[in-house]
Protein backbone atom coordinates (compact mmCIF):
# COMPACT_ATOMS: atom_id res chain seq x y z
CA UNK A 1 0.00 0.00 0.00
CA UNK A 2 1.49 3.40 -0.97
CA UNK A 3 2.11 6.03 1.71
CA UNK A 4 -0.36 8.91 1.75
CA UNK A 5 0.38 12.50 2.75
CA UNK A 6 -1.80 15.55 3.27
CA UNK A 7 -0.73 18.71 1.42
CA UNK A 8 -2.85 21.86 1.50
CA UNK A 9 -6.28 20.28 1.34
CA UNK A 10 -5.48 17.10 -0.59
CA UNK A 11 -4.52 13.55 0.34
CA UNK A 12 -1.88 12.50 -2.17
CA UNK A 13 0.60 9.70 -2.74
CA UNK A 14 3.66 10.44 -0.64
CA UNK A 15 5.96 10.06 -3.64
CA UNK A 16 3.99 12.75 -5.47
CA UNK A 17 3.56 15.16 -2.53
CA UNK A 18 5.01 18.62 -3.24
CA UNK A 19 4.87 22.26 -2.25
CA UNK A 20 5.48 25.32 -4.41
CA UNK A 21 9.08 26.44 -4.97
CA UNK A 22 8.21 29.81 -3.40
CA UNK A 23 6.79 28.33 -0.23
CA UNK A 24 8.38 30.38 2.57
CA UNK A 25 9.31 27.23 4.44
CA UNK A 26 11.59 26.33 1.54
CA UNK A 27 12.86 29.87 0.91
CA UNK A 28 13.30 31.15 4.48
CA UNK A 29 12.64 28.26 6.91
CA UNK A 30 9.62 30.42 7.78
CA UNK A 31 7.61 27.64 9.36
CA UNK A 32 7.05 25.45 12.41
CA UNK A 33 6.48 21.77 12.97
CA UNK A 34 5.47 19.08 15.45
CA UNK A 35 6.08 15.33 15.70
CA UNK A 36 3.76 13.03 17.66
CA UNK A 37 4.46 9.44 18.58
CA UNK A 38 1.87 6.87 17.53
CA UNK A 39 1.91 3.90 19.90
CA UNK A 40 -0.41 0.88 20.10
CA UNK A 41 -2.95 2.63 17.91
CA UNK A 42 -2.99 5.88 19.91
CA UNK A 43 -1.58 9.32 19.12
CA UNK A 44 0.48 10.24 22.17
CA UNK A 45 0.23 13.69 23.80
CA UNK A 46 -1.53 15.23 20.79
CA UNK A 47 -3.06 17.98 22.95
CA UNK A 48 0.35 19.02 24.24
CA UNK A 49 1.84 19.05 20.76
CA UNK A 50 -1.00 21.15 19.33
CA UNK A 51 -0.80 23.52 22.29
CA UNK A 52 2.89 24.01 21.53
CA UNK A 53 2.11 24.43 17.82
CA UNK A 54 -0.30 27.20 18.79
CA UNK A 55 2.45 28.92 20.80
CA UNK A 56 4.98 28.59 17.97
CA UNK A 57 2.53 30.09 15.50
CA UNK A 58 1.76 33.00 17.82
CA UNK A 59 5.45 33.68 18.46
CA UNK A 60 5.99 34.00 14.69
CA UNK A 61 2.76 35.95 14.07
CA UNK A 62 1.55 33.13 11.83
CA UNK A 63 -2.07 32.03 11.35
CA UNK A 64 -3.39 28.54 11.87
CA UNK A 65 -3.89 26.90 8.45
CA UNK A 66 -7.35 25.72 9.57
CA UNK A 67 -9.28 25.10 12.77
CA UNK A 68 -7.73 22.96 15.48
CA UNK A 69 -10.50 20.37 15.42
CA UNK A 70 -10.16 20.07 11.64
CA UNK A 71 -6.41 19.58 12.03
CA UNK A 72 -7.00 16.80 14.56
CA UNK A 73 -9.27 15.07 12.03
CA UNK A 74 -6.58 15.35 9.33
CA UNK A 75 -3.90 13.97 11.66
CA UNK A 76 -6.04 10.95 12.48
CA UNK A 77 -6.93 10.45 8.83
CA UNK A 78 -3.28 10.48 7.73
CA UNK A 79 -2.41 7.97 10.44
CA UNK A 80 -5.34 5.78 9.41
CA UNK A 81 -4.64 5.95 5.66
CA UNK A 82 -1.06 4.86 6.31
CA UNK A 83 -2.20 2.13 8.72
CA UNK A 84 0.23 3.32 11.35
CA UNK A 85 -0.24 1.55 14.67
CA UNK A 86 3.26 2.33 15.92
CA UNK A 87 5.22 5.18 14.38
CA UNK A 88 5.28 8.94 13.97
CA UNK A 89 3.01 11.62 12.57
CA UNK A 90 4.64 14.87 11.37
CA UNK A 91 2.89 18.18 10.71
CA UNK A 92 4.41 21.35 9.31
CA UNK A 93 2.93 24.81 8.90
CA UNK A 94 4.64 27.56 6.91
CA UNK A 95 3.63 31.14 6.22
CA UNK A 96 2.65 30.04 2.74
CA UNK A 97 3.51 30.70 -0.89
CA UNK A 98 4.46 34.23 -1.97
CA UNK A 99 7.02 36.01 -4.16
CA UNK A 100 10.37 35.91 -2.39
CA UNK A 101 10.59 38.88 -0.01
CA UNK A 102 11.88 39.07 3.54
CA UNK A 103 8.75 40.93 4.70
CA UNK A 104 5.62 39.01 5.66
CA UNK A 105 3.29 38.61 2.68
CA UNK A 106 -0.26 39.94 2.93
CA UNK A 107 -3.37 37.79 2.45
CA UNK A 108 -1.31 34.61 2.01
CA UNK A 109 -2.78 31.36 3.29
CA UNK A 110 -0.45 29.21 5.43
CA UNK A 111 0.71 25.89 3.99
CA UNK A 112 0.02 22.64 5.83
CA UNK A 113 1.69 19.27 5.34
CA UNK A 114 0.97 16.15 7.40
CA UNK A 115 2.79 12.83 6.98
CA UNK A 116 2.95 9.58 8.93
CA UNK A 117 5.20 6.56 8.88
CA UNK A 118 5.51 3.26 10.67
CA UNK A 119 8.29 2.60 13.19
CA UNK A 120 9.01 -0.79 14.71
CA UNK A 121 8.86 -0.30 18.52
CA UNK A 122 11.23 -3.22 18.94
CA UNK A 123 14.01 -1.10 17.44
CA UNK A 124 13.68 1.55 20.15
CA UNK A 125 13.35 -1.07 22.86
CA UNK A 126 16.52 -2.77 21.68
CA UNK A 127 18.41 0.53 21.66
CA UNK A 128 17.15 1.35 25.14
CA UNK A 129 18.52 -1.98 26.27
CA UNK A 130 22.05 -0.97 25.32
CA UNK A 131 21.88 2.83 25.54
CA UNK A 132 23.27 5.46 23.20
CA UNK A 133 26.42 7.53 22.89
CA UNK A 134 26.43 11.33 22.92
CA UNK A 135 28.99 13.91 21.88
CA UNK A 136 29.03 17.57 22.90
CA UNK A 137 29.18 20.51 20.48
CA UNK A 138 29.34 24.30 21.04
CA UNK A 139 26.00 26.07 21.02
CA UNK A 140 25.64 27.90 17.69
CA UNK A 141 21.87 28.20 17.24
CA UNK A 142 19.70 31.32 17.29
CA UNK A 143 18.33 32.55 20.60
CA UNK A 144 14.71 31.45 20.06
CA UNK A 145 15.13 27.69 20.22
CA UNK A 146 11.99 27.68 22.40
CA UNK A 147 10.04 28.04 19.11
CA UNK A 148 9.88 24.77 17.18
CA UNK A 149 10.82 26.09 13.75
CA UNK A 150 11.97 24.22 10.65
CA UNK A 151 15.26 26.17 10.72
CA UNK A 152 17.34 23.20 11.84
CA UNK A 153 20.66 23.45 10.00
CA UNK A 154 22.77 23.67 13.21
CA UNK A 155 20.93 20.61 14.49
CA UNK A 156 21.58 18.76 11.24
CA UNK A 157 25.30 19.52 11.43
CA UNK A 158 25.46 18.52 15.11
CA UNK A 159 23.70 15.22 14.54
CA UNK A 160 25.88 14.45 11.52
CA UNK A 161 28.94 15.14 13.68
CA UNK A 162 27.55 12.66 16.19
CA UNK A 163 27.05 10.05 13.46
CA UNK A 164 30.60 10.62 12.19
CA UNK A 165 31.90 10.09 15.73
CA UNK A 166 29.99 6.83 16.16
CA UNK A 167 27.39 8.43 18.46
CA UNK A 168 23.62 8.83 18.17
CA UNK A 169 23.03 12.34 19.56
CA UNK A 170 24.83 15.63 20.15
CA UNK A 171 24.36 17.89 23.17
CA UNK A 172 24.69 21.65 22.65
CA UNK A 173 26.89 23.24 25.34
CA UNK A 174 26.97 26.97 26.12
CA UNK A 175 30.07 29.09 26.77
CA UNK A 176 29.83 28.36 30.51
CA UNK A 177 30.13 24.62 29.90
CA UNK A 178 26.47 24.01 30.70
CA UNK A 179 24.49 21.43 28.73
CA UNK A 180 21.49 22.91 26.94
CA UNK A 181 19.75 20.14 24.97
CA UNK A 182 20.27 17.65 22.19
CA UNK A 183 19.98 18.07 18.46
CA UNK A 184 16.47 16.62 18.65
CA UNK A 185 15.96 15.90 22.34
CA UNK A 186 16.04 17.26 25.87
CA UNK A 187 18.95 16.29 28.13
CA UNK A 188 18.73 14.77 31.64
CA UNK A 189 20.96 13.31 34.30
CA UNK A 190 20.32 11.36 37.49
CA UNK A 191 22.40 12.36 40.50
CA UNK A 192 24.10 9.93 42.83
CA UNK A 193 21.18 10.20 45.27
CA UNK A 194 18.58 9.52 42.56
CA UNK A 195 17.32 13.02 41.75
CA UNK A 196 16.47 13.82 38.13
CA UNK A 197 18.05 17.00 36.77
CA UNK A 198 17.09 18.83 33.57
CA UNK A 199 17.63 22.41 32.43
CA UNK A 200 14.70 24.82 33.00
CA UNK A 201 12.64 25.34 29.86
CA UNK A 202 11.98 29.04 30.39
CA UNK A 203 14.78 30.03 27.99
CA UNK A 204 17.44 28.41 25.84
CA UNK A 205 15.80 25.06 25.19
CA UNK A 206 12.61 23.71 23.70
CA UNK A 207 9.93 22.78 26.21
CA UNK A 208 9.63 19.17 25.12
CA UNK A 209 6.18 17.63 25.32
CA UNK A 210 7.69 14.28 26.26
CA UNK A 211 9.83 16.14 28.82
CA UNK A 212 6.65 17.59 30.34
CA UNK A 213 4.97 14.18 30.51
CA UNK A 214 8.08 12.72 32.17
CA UNK A 215 7.55 15.16 35.05
CA UNK A 216 4.19 13.44 35.63
CA UNK A 217 5.76 10.00 35.27
CA UNK A 218 8.45 10.90 37.79
CA UNK A 219 5.83 12.12 40.26
CA UNK A 220 3.95 8.83 39.90
CA UNK A 221 7.17 6.92 40.60
CA UNK A 222 8.06 9.14 43.56
CA UNK A 223 11.16 10.58 41.88
CA UNK A 224 12.34 14.11 42.65
CA UNK A 225 13.21 16.52 39.81
CA UNK A 226 15.50 19.54 39.93
CA UNK A 227 15.11 22.05 37.10
CA UNK A 228 18.60 23.49 36.88
CA UNK A 229 21.54 23.53 34.56
CA UNK A 230 24.30 20.96 34.74
CA UNK A 231 27.81 20.89 33.33
CA UNK A 232 29.33 18.34 31.00
CA UNK A 233 31.60 17.30 33.87
CA UNK A 234 28.60 16.69 36.15
CA UNK A 235 26.91 14.66 33.43
CA UNK A 236 29.99 12.48 33.01
CA UNK A 237 30.05 11.86 36.76
CA UNK A 238 26.30 11.21 37.05
CA UNK A 239 24.65 8.01 38.15
CA UNK A 240 22.67 8.00 34.89
CA UNK A 241 22.11 10.21 31.85
CA UNK A 242 19.36 10.12 29.26
CA UNK A 243 17.53 12.04 26.55
CA UNK A 244 13.82 12.51 25.94
CA UNK A 245 11.76 13.22 22.83
CA UNK A 246 8.66 12.01 21.05
CA UNK A 247 10.82 9.71 18.93
CA UNK A 248 12.86 8.22 21.79
CA UNK A 249 10.62 8.60 24.87
CA UNK A 250 13.36 8.24 27.54
CA UNK A 251 16.58 6.85 26.08
CA UNK A 252 19.61 5.95 28.25
CA UNK A 253 22.94 7.63 27.52
CA UNK A 254 25.87 5.40 28.40
CA UNK A 255 28.75 7.46 26.99
CA UNK A 256 29.49 11.18 26.61
CA UNK A 257 32.46 12.27 24.48
CA UNK A 258 33.97 8.82 24.90
CA UNK A 259 33.56 8.87 28.69
CA UNK A 260 31.56 5.92 30.01
CA UNK A 261 28.68 6.85 32.35
CA UNK A 262 28.63 4.81 35.59
CA UNK A 263 29.00 1.14 34.62
CA UNK A 264 28.28 1.73 30.93
CA UNK A 265 24.82 0.16 31.04
CA UNK A 266 21.33 1.71 31.05
CA UNK A 267 20.27 2.64 34.58
CA UNK A 268 17.19 1.60 36.51
CA UNK A 269 15.74 5.12 36.81
CA UNK A 270 15.52 5.86 33.09
CA UNK A 271 14.23 2.37 32.35
CA UNK A 272 11.49 2.79 34.97
CA UNK A 273 10.49 6.11 33.39
CA UNK A 274 10.37 4.50 29.99
CA UNK A 275 8.32 1.59 31.25
CA UNK A 276 5.70 3.81 32.92
CA UNK A 277 5.50 6.49 30.21
CA UNK A 278 2.63 5.11 28.13
CA UNK A 279 0.40 4.62 31.18
CA UNK A 280 0.74 8.31 32.09
CA UNK A 281 0.85 10.02 28.67
CA UNK A 282 -2.31 11.48 27.14
CA UNK A 283 -3.60 9.13 24.44
CA UNK A 284 -5.92 9.98 21.55
CA UNK A 285 -7.46 7.24 19.47
CA UNK A 286 -5.86 7.25 16.04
Amino acid sequence: MPRISYVNGRYVRHAEAAVHIEDRGYQFADGVYEVCEVARGFIVDMKGHLDRLDRSLRELAMDWPLGRKALEVIIREVVARNRVRDGLVYLQVTRGVAPRDFLFPKDTAPSLVVTARKVDPAVGAKRAGTGIKVITVPENRWDRVDVKTVGLLPNVLAKQAARDAGAQEAWFVDTDGMVKEGGSSNAWIVTKDGRLVTRPADHGILRGITRTTLFEVAAKLGLAIEERGFTVAEAKDAREAFISSATTIAMPVVEIDGHVIANGHPGSVVLSLREAFFDVAEKSQA
